[in-house]
């Protein structure tokens, strides 16, 4: 069994980081409906506002849900994505953000959420530590660390399988139980590493660690942790018994993706311009949408297929890679745990 020890909660936070529709076709100019006759939908994000999250914000503050005659109530943070796709499992949230890895253990612990698009064609997770402290080339790098966990986080399923993938256990390290913002902890020195997402905390842990090349990096795509990121999803429910709906969500999402893709700095400008708390992170988001861009947005198949695209032979590799690493008892069926058909449709 894995050595869990607890850590104080007080440590220092250094990282502070239903359907209405019309009988016409409502993308038709000329057949906008009413305010009153539009849907109204509610976004559960996964975490606290970063770069990617910018295309819902983008695609509310620019029109692009409006065009598709949708209204958002809400864009609610969140914490974490095990958290997230519950909530919109149980009808709390509408559509969501969440890590796709992290779904399909949702999926085989019968929360039946699915997922509609895959926004990081690789995933961003990566085991962090202070480079002055450790370095990390290679897995084995880990061996006798210190390492701080959130148990019930996208970053847990990502360290477990890591291990696994690299013929390692959670023997190998001492595992400390964290509460988010955990990286705090990684540059108070309480642990020596964390997982960590590239297009997230890193630009922060660095600013804090010493500037660029103060952080040592082990982005987990580079060892056998073959996996999308984070991807739009919504309920099997809603999918079932409001398809028209999903599909004008993910016309408008798909848009928008499009649109931050070639206008990263004005998505981070309207991002940071939807809350004071958010108005002094621009250049973090833009830094952070630089990231994305250049490294999991796009891919061979986007390429071929569009932004957001997924294909049947990534997520069965997803699953099957949780299953033989033991992070999945129950083993979903591909079909279960995403549907292409919107995000197909969208692009075309």
């Amino acid at each position: 069994m894995p050595k869990f020890r607890m850590i104080a909660a007080s440590a220092a936070a250094v990282v502070t980081i239903g359907l209405a529709g019309c009988a016409t076709n409502p993308t038709e100019p000329g057949n906008a409906p009413a305010a009153a006759e539009m849907d109204h939908v509610t976004i559960q994000l996964d975490f606290s506002p970063r770069g990617l999250h910018s295309v819902f914000y983008v695609a509310d503050q620019l029109g692009f849900f409006e065009d598709e005659n949708i209204i958002i109530d809400d864009i609610l943070p969140g914490a974490g994505s095990g958290d997230t796709l519950r909530l919109v499992g149980q009808g709390q949230g509408d559509f969501g953000s969440a890590d796709l890895p992290t779904l399909v253990v949702a999926r085989s612990q019968g929360v039946e959420v699915t997922a509609l698009n895959a926004i990081n064609q690789n995933s961003p997770l990566a085991m962090c530590t202070k480079a002055d402290r450790f370095k990390l080339d290679t897995p084995a790098d880990l061996k006798g660390l210190n390492v701080g966990v959130q148990a019930n986080g996208s970053t847990y399923i990502f360290y477990k399988a890591l291990l696994a993938a690299n013929g390692m256990s959670q023997d190998d390290l001492t595992e400390f139980t964290v509460k988010p913002p955990y990286e705090s902890y990684l540059l108070t020195d309480q642990v020596d590493t964390v997982p960590c997402y590239i297009d997230a905390e890193i630009p922060i842990l660095e600013e804090h660690a010493g500037g660029e090349g103060s952080l040592s990096i082990m982005l987990g795509s580079d060892w056998g942790y073959d996996a999308y990121g984070t991807g739009v999803f919504t309920s099997q429910k809603m999918i079932d018994e409001n398809p028209e709906l999903v599909q004008r969500f993910m016309n408008a999402y798909t848009a928008a993706f499009e649109y931050v893709t070639k206008n990263p700095e004005e998505a981070a400008e309207v991002l940071a311009g939807t809350s004071p708390e958010f108005a002094k992170n621009v250049d973090l988001y833009i830094t952070q949408l630089g990231v994305d861009i250049s490294s999991s947005f796009v891919s061979e198949d986007t390429e071929a297929n569009g932004l957001g695209s997924m294909t049947a032979k990534k997520w069965q590799a997803t699953i099957d890679m949780l299953a033989d690493q033991k992070v999945i008892e129950t083993i979903p069926a591909t079909k279960d745990v995403y549907d292409s058909t919107f995000v197909d449709a969208a692009t075309k």
